[in-house]
C-alpha cells in the first residue's frame, strides 16, 4: 500500500523505516514527524549524482532526530542507466530544454530500495507532493525494484506549510529558512531552479547567481572544441578519449564559461497543467547537437523522422514516471539500434554568440563533398 499521509504512517507501527534526506526543509520535518511519532530506527539516505553533498552537516541534522545518515554514490550508475539512454534519446522535452530529473529519480529510486532491503526496512519514504512530477516518478520506480514494504510520501495528503514546518522545527531547536525562495534540484549532466523569482510564467526574473555553470567566465574571443562518438556515445574531446562522465564535466566548464546552455521552459505536471523551470546544461547541449549533425550525416531521412517520432514517446514516459515500462523499453531499444554505427566528429567554433559546427566528419557518410562530382555520377547513371 502506498503511503499518503502522516496519519497512515501512524498506523503502521514502529517499522525500520528509511528516508530520502536532503537536508531540506521538507525532508528534515518528516525525520522530525518520524521521531515524534515513535520511530527509533530511521535512516536518512542520500544520493551522489553529481552535486556537493555536505556529507558532515547532514549528517549532524539526521541525528538531530535520531537518525542515521548514509550518502550513495550513484554517479557511474546515473551515467550509464540515465545520461547515455538520454543522449541516444535527445532527450529534450519537446526539442525545447533537456530533461533531468526525470533522470535521475529512477536512479535514486533503485539505491535507496537497495539500501532498505539490506536494512530489512518495512518502510521507504520520500518528500514528493501533488504539485511535484517526483511523485509518481519515485513511485512508480520503488514499485518497479520490487519492495515488499509500504512505500511513498506524506505529503501527498497531509499538506503542512513551508512556515508551519519551519515554526515546528524551530521549536525543537532546528532552525530552516522558510520564505519562498528559489528551489533547485542539481546533478553533473542538468541544474535546476523553479519557485520564487520563476514561479510566474507571465512575470519572471532569473537571478544572475542562480547560475554557475553558465556565467561567463573567459575572455577569449573564440575557441574550437571537437566532440568525437562511437555508436551513439561521447567517447572523446579533442580527441582525447574521456569517460562520458568526465567529458560532462569538461564541457560544462568549456562550453558554460561562454554563457552557453541556458533553458527556460514549462513542464506539465500529471494534470497536464504546466509549471515554470529554469534550467543549465552545456554539456548536454552541445552534445546532443553534435550528435544529431552526426546522426543526419549518417541516417537515412525515414530512419531519422522515426527516431525523432521515438525520442519524444521516451521523454514523454520518462517524464510521466514511466521509466522500464514496455513502452519506454521498446522506445529505447529502437533508438539504440538507429543509433549503431553513428560515429565520427563534429568541429566546433564557439564565441560569447554561439557555436557552430566548421566541420562534421561522419565514419558511415551519406553526405555529398564535390556537387559537381556527384551531379556528373549522377548524370551518366540516368544515362544508362
Amino acid at each position: 500500500m502506498r503511503v499518503e499521509s502522516f496519519e497512515h504512517i501512524a498506523r503502521l507501527g514502529k517499522k525500520s523505516v528509511v528516508t530520502m534526506f536532503s537536508g531540506g526543509l521538507d525532508s528534515t520535518y518528516l525525520l522530525f514527524r518520524l521521531q515524534r511519532l515513535g520511530f527509533t530506527n530511521i535512516h536518512a539516505v542520500a544520493v551522489d549524482l553529481g552535486a556537493p553533498v555536505d556529507v558532515e552537516t547532514l549528517t549532524k541534522q539526521a541525528a538531530h532526530f535520531g537518525a542515521s545518515f548514509k550518502c550513495l554514490d550513484g554517479r557511474e550508475l546515473f551515467v550509464k542507466q540515465g545520461v547515455m539512454p538520454a543522449i541516444r534519446a535527445h532527450a529534450k522535452y519537446m526539442g525545447a530544454y533537456p530533461i533531468s530529473s526525470s533522470l535521475t529519480r529512477p536512479v535514486i529510486a533503485r539505491l535507496a530500495t537497495d539500501y532498505a532491503k539490506d536494512l530489512n526496512a518495512g518502510l521507504l519514504l520520500h518528500t514528493a507532493n501533488l504539485s511535484q512530477n517526483s511523485l509518481p516518478r519515485l513511485n512508480n520506480s520503488i514499485g518497479r525494484c520490487g519492495f515488499t514494504g509500504e512505500f511513498g510520501s506524506p505529503y501527498v495528503h497531509s499538506v503542512v506549510s513551508r512556515e508551519k514546518k519551519a515554526e515546528e522545527l524551530a521549536a525543537v531547536g532546528h532552525t530552516i529558512m522558510s520564505d519562498h525562495q528559489l528551489s533547485g534540484d542539481e546533478n553533473l549532466w542538468c541544474r535546476e531552479f523553479e519557485g520564487g523569482p520563476v514561479n510566474d510564467p507571465e512575470a519572471f526574473s532569473i537571478p544572475e547567481d542562480a547560475f554557475e555553470w553558465t556565467r561567463r567566465s573567459t575572455n577569449d574571443a573564440t575557441k574550437k572544441l571537437t566532440l568525437g562518438f562511437e555508436n551513439g556515445s561521447l567517447v572523446s574531446v579533442d580527441g582525447n578519449k574521456l569517460p562520458l562522465i568526465e567529458a560532462i564535466a569538461l564541457l560544462n566548464t568549456e562550453v558554460g564559461k561562454f554563457g552557453h546552455g541556458r533553458f527556460v521552459g514549462l513542464e506539465p505536471l500529471s494534470t497536464d497543467d504546466k509549471v515554470l523551470e529554469v534550467r543549465e546544461a552545456p554539456a548536454a547541449a552541445i552534445i546532443m547537437d553534435a550528435l544529431r549533425h552526426l546522426e543526419i550525416a549518417t541516417l537515412d531521412t525515414n530512419t531519422l523522422e522515426l527516431k525523432q517520432q521515438l525520442e519524444q514517446k521516451w521523454v514523454r514516459e520518462a517524464i510521466s514516471g514511466h521509466w522500464g515500462s514496455t513502452s519506454h523499453t521498446m522506445c529505447d531499444a529502437a533508438i539504440s539500434s538507429a543509433s549503431n554505427g553513428v560515429g565520427g566528429s563534429v568541429t566546433y567554433d564557439i564565441d560569447h554568440r554561439r557555436y557552430l559546427p566548421c566541420s562534421i566528419v561522419a565514419q558511415n557518410p551519406r553526405y555529398v563533398r564535390n556537387r559537381d562530382d556527384w551531379e556528373q555520377e549522377q548524370s551518366q547513371l540516368r544515362v544508362k
